[in-house]
């Protein structure tokens, strides 16, 4: 791929300036945002928001990863609608501020994975389809792209183009899969030890800065760990033992079913990985040109340096992503004659 744009001055010096950015221009448009709920899966209420001005033609609708709300999106926010775009951000069943499942609502937890993609579905249908927007993109990020994932399987006309940021399409894990599929399958037999937190996890806890393996970003990491701690409705510890093995087989669903992802897809993958598995974007990425239509450069484009949160990583590096994912948008938006026409359709 080639070299990425030049970003905005202000993308590449935000850190050093970062308290007054936040308290600012961030707050403002915080303060904007309009709050939405529908029911999901099981009448499960799930919560999202929009951040909307009337010459917005387009809207990025973004699917975040496991245990974030869209209260730690302001920032993403603000650049893509700085850049033009409306941006709405769902909260995924059992995390932020939609429904929990269990009783201790630090267990990060789902039934079934396709009930996430489900309440994808109901989020697209019920909440994005009525607003009448000339055109729509999708950004997911890590359990997001999952879900984003198996959702264009089967809707690949739902979005002119798709983002993914360290899509979950296989996990991280501390031990060969041979004996977490067999630690695994044993827990699934036993609902007391299933819905419980998987081995190494917990309830949620600040973790300091030097130990996180999210990003380099100093000022990011704390500002989010403040989200959490201002905030402990939104607190998610670890993942249940049946969390993950549902996530291992959507992930392996999400590959499974790329033939037939028909949408435009940049994958963006970061160089210094330890939350998901850089290998399943790999595979997807096979899967898509084998069927014909290669995501974005033909495999996935590397932000190297970068942790797990690329879009929360240090400016430079969260600079390229944005300016690959901008991009990227910009050449899948057709002219106001394409979109009447497309709406007509549609």
């Amino acid at each position: 791929m080639t070299a990425f744009i030049l970003s905005p001055d202000e993308w590449l010096t935000r850190e050093t300036q970062f308290a007054a950015f936040a308290t600012g221009p961030l707050l403002d448009f915080w303060r904007q945002r309009q709050e939405g709920e529908f029911s999901g899966v099981d009448d499960v209420p799930i919560r999202y928001v929009r951040f909307s001005a009337p010459q917005h033609q387009r809207v990025v609708v973004i699917s975040p990863g496991r245990i974030e709300s869209y209260v730690k999106y302001p920032e993403v926010a603000y650049d893509l609608f700085q850049c033009g775009y409306d941006v709405m951000i769902i909260d995924h069943r059992g995390q932020g501020r939609s429904g929990r499942l269990l009783a201790d609502s630090h267990r990060g937890h789902v039934v079934n994975f396709a009930d996430y993609v489900e309440d994808f579905t109901r989020f697209y249908q019920q909440a994005v389809l009525p607003l009448g927007y000339r055109q729509h993109f999708a950004l997911a990020h890590s359990m997001g792209g999952a879900i984003l994932a198996q959702f264009l399987a089967r809707q690949p006309q739902a979005f002119a183009a798709a983002a993914l940021c360290a899509p979950m399409f296989g996990i991280f894990l501390p031990m060969p899969d041979w004996m977490a599929q067999r630690i695994l399958n044993w827990a699934e037999k036993r609902p007391n030890v299933r819905d419980y937190y998987a081995v190494g996890t917990g309830q949620w806890r600040p973790l300091p800065y030097v130990v996180n393996v999210l990003t380099h970003s100093r000022e990011r990491y704390r500002r989010s760990v403040r989200y959490y701690a201002d905030y402990p409705e939104l607190q998610v510890g670890g993942p249940t033992y049946h969390w993950v093995r549902e996530s291992i087989q959507a992930g392996q669903q999400a590959i499974a079913e790329a033939k037939d992802i028909t949408t435009p897809i940049l994958l963006l993958q970061a160089g210094e990985e330890r939350v998901v598995d850089n290998r399943s974007h790999q595979a997807f990425c096979q899967a898509l040109s084998d069927a014909g239509h290669p995501c974005e450069g033909g495999e996935p484009w590397v932000i190297q340096g970068a942790r797990h949160e690329i879009l929360f990583e240090r400016d430079a590096m969260r600079a390229e992503a944005l300016n690959a994912i901008l991009r990227f948008y910009a050449q899948h938006a057709f002219s106001g004659a394409d979109a009447a026409d497309n709406s007509i359709r549609g």
